[in-house]
Formats: structure tokens, sequence, C-alpha cells
């Protein structure tokens, strides 16, 4: 990157994006459920994948469902993820391999995820990852879910780059949404959604996978 080229920022999604967790955060959800007595079933796991635990809260028992309630049912349910993930967590086809070109292109790298930030430090340590991120935005950093752009603003100013130079990596309708609206160059990977989808709530690109990601004509994208 020339030395007076502004600096880029990739946002990557955490679920579905980095890792493919899908299945066991609707494990966990199922755990969850046997645990609380919560209406939990598999299409609601899916209809509701991507968006924060608080809307996902609020969805399954309505908009009476206390704050107290929500931190109590989100930090129970995320430890049934982090149970059930121990061990189990490898990063997604060509992920690692995409995260050291964009680091050697000099791009500055964040997560930004409607999931707890203790998640992504366990992805962070067990796929061999410490360092690579300069900024995290999770649960704890925002109060407006996607597809609000709230997450990936905090990412970007964490980060310290602007918005306009950034481009994130999501699977989900939301979190295409929120990019958008945060101002940001939007590529959809289709592990949860389809590519129509994506490309109707918005994204500039659409893969099947990261392996083999064009980073020089991203770049040329985002300068």
């Amino acid at each position: 990157m020339p030395i007076d080229a502004p600096k880029l920022l990739a946002i990557f999604d955490h679920d579905g994006v980095l890792v493919d967790s899908l299945e066991l955060h609707q494990q966990a959800w199922v755990e969850l459920g046997a645990r609380t007595g919560l209406p939990v079933t598999a299409a609601f796991i899916h209809e509701t994948f991507g968006m924060a635990n608080p809307s996902i809260f609020r969805k399954l028992l309505g908009d009476g469902i206390t704050p107290s309630q929500v931190a109590e049912y989100t930090h129970l349910k995320e430890i049934c993820y982090r149970d059930l993930a121990q061990g189990k967590i490898v990063l997604m086809d060509g992920v690692a391999d995409l995260l050291e070109r964009l680091t050697a292109a000099g791009f500055v790298l964040a997560i930004g995820t409607s999931g707890v930030l203790a998640n992504s430090e366990l992805t962070i340590a067990e796929t061999g990852q410490v360092g690579r991120f300069a900024a995290i935005a999770s649960a704890e950093d925002f109060t407006h879910g996607k597809p609000d752009p709230e997450v990936f603003l905090v990412a970007a100013r964490k980060a310290g780059v602007s918005p306009r130079h950034a481009v994130v990596f999501e699977d989900a309708v939301y979190g295409i949404q929120a990019a958008k609206a945060a101002g940001m160059y939007a590529v959809g990977v289709t592990t949860t959604s389809p590519a129509q989808a994506l490309y109707d709530a918005g994204a500039d690109q659409v893969v099947e996978t990261l392996a083999g990601f064009d980073i020089a004509t991203l770049a040329a994208n985002l300068s």
C-alpha cells in the first residue's frame, strides 16, 4: 500500500464468517431451552441467526422482558455455547490465508459481532490469531443490534479508520444491511444466506467462500 494511501479496514463478522458456528449455536440454544424451559425451536434459531441476543429474546418472549432477564438469559446461553465450542473451533475455508494476505497488504483488521466478547476471544485463542485484530466490537459495545450500523461504526472508531475506507465480511442479511447503513463496502458470504438475499440486502459483492479472495480489487474499491 502506498505511503500516502488511506488506512483500509477489514471487519469480519464472527459467526458464519470467521467460524462456521451455526450448529454450535443451535445446540447452545437447544441446551438453553432444556435448562430454562424457553420455547426455542430449530426454525426460530435459524430465523434469528445474526441478530443480537436482546433482540432475539424480545422476539421470543415479547417486549415485556426486562433488561435483567435479557442479561441473565444471554449470559447462560453464551456459557452453553462456549462449553460446546471448546476444542471444536476452526476458521472457515480460506479465512486464515485471507487474514495473512490482508495483514501483508497493510489492512487494519477488526471483528464486528452481535456475540459477546468472550466468544470472539475463544476463537482467536483457539485458532492461533492472538494479536491479529486491532479492534473487536461485540455485544458489550453497542445498544442497537444489526441491522443498525452501530456495531460496525464502533469497530471502525476503535480501529481508527474512516467507515468509507472499510469493508465488512458478513453472512447475514441483517449484517449486510448494517454494513451499508454504516457507509461501508459489504461482501456477503453464502454460509447461512442465499446469494440473492445478500444482494437484495445491499451487498456489493457475494462469494461462496473467502478462499482466494481478490484483495487487490478490494483495496482499489476502498481507496
